[in-house]
């Protein structure tokens, strides 16, 4: 049966490209936190019921209706506590670090968004307030991405140069970011350990993957409990990559939220994780931002 998908199932296949990487890594890793906290649904803020995705809840729901105060509050942990353990983290091993971040999260912490942009860590727009965009109409989602776009730049002094939507673009999206300008990359996919280039309409348009599986969310989706179960997990998945790398070299993105990874219980497998791989000269530490640029100028649609 000959199928008429647009999708792609082949990608790169058995020969994927050298991606060049500076100093000759075997390996880009890029750390990512993502800061939503103050842009999630709320009733405070004309929502019909409080967001609980990502927190203590699990997999489970809240039976709350309308406003759930503690729901509320392990948010309000994630932007007092959790993501100043983290950023103290980075700065202990100068490492970098990309923020996928909610403009609101940002205008309401602005001590957060100073020292995103005191620590020259980059910005990915993440949207205004965490909305699902795959919901919106074009024009919605239209104003939603130039909202943001201002906001952010108003925040940290620099626009965003790549967008990730709450887990999942609309069929618009990536047409819309051309159309406003100034996007170098989406990860808005899955599909990849490498950029990938698509096209849209005319333009060329690049893909800096993400994923969901090197991600925090393991604690609270995965059934993972402890520190060392994710530091395993997180640690195979570098070796692993390194082996191949030596003929075959990948990019990682890991993916950390301030109230998941945020707690004193969880942070030890990220300070080791980082103790190791910044050591490792076989590996390159790098903002989203640059793996975006390093592929435009050496591997040019």
């Amino acid at each position: 049966m000959t199928s008429t998908t647009s999708r792609d199932f082949i990608g790169y296949g058995q020969n994927p490209p050298d991606p060049k990487w500076l100093g000759g890594a075997r390996l880009a890793i890029n750390f990512v936190v993502n800061v939503e906290e103050g842009s999630e649904l709320s009733v405070a803020d004309g929502d019909d019921r409080s967001e609980s995705a990502l927190t203590e809840l699990g997999t489970q729901k809240s039976d709350v209706s309308g406003r759930d105060l503690g729901a509320e509050s392990m948010f309000e942990y994630g932007a007092r506590v959790g993501i100043w353990r983290i950023l103290r983290t980075f700065a202990e091993h100068q490492a970098p670090l990309t923020a996928f971040a909610c403009a609101l999260a940002l205008e309401r912490n602005p001590a957060v968004a100073a020292e995103i942009q005191d620590r020259g860590y980059d910005v990915c727009g993440h949207g205004w307030r965490w909305e699902k965009h795959y919901e919106l109409d074009e024009a919605t989602e239209r104003k939603y991405i130039k909202k943001t776009v201002a906001s952010i730049e108003k925040s940290t002094g620099t626009r965003p140069h790549g967008w990730y939507c709450r887990y999942a673009p609309s069929v618009n999206t990536r047409r819309l970011l051309i159309e406003e300008g100034g996007f170098l990359y989406d990860s808005d996919s899955y599909a990849d350990e490498l950029p990938y280039w698509v096209q849209v309409g005319e333009k060329p348009h690049l893909i800096v993957p993400y994923t969901l599986a090197t991600n925090d969310t393991k604690f609270v989706r995965g059934n993972m409990s402890t520190a060392e179960q994710f530091f395993t997990f997180l640690n195979d998945s570098v070796e692993v990559l390194l082996a191949e790398g030596k003929r075959w070299p990948k990019m990682l993105s890991i993916g950390l939220h301030p109230r998941i990874i945020g707690l004193p219980g969880r942070i030890k497998a990220l300070a080791r994780l980082l103790d190791f791989v910044a050591e490792n000269e076989h590996i390159w530490l790098v903002r989203r931002i640059d793996i975006a640029r390093h592929w435009i100028t050496h591997h040019q649609r």
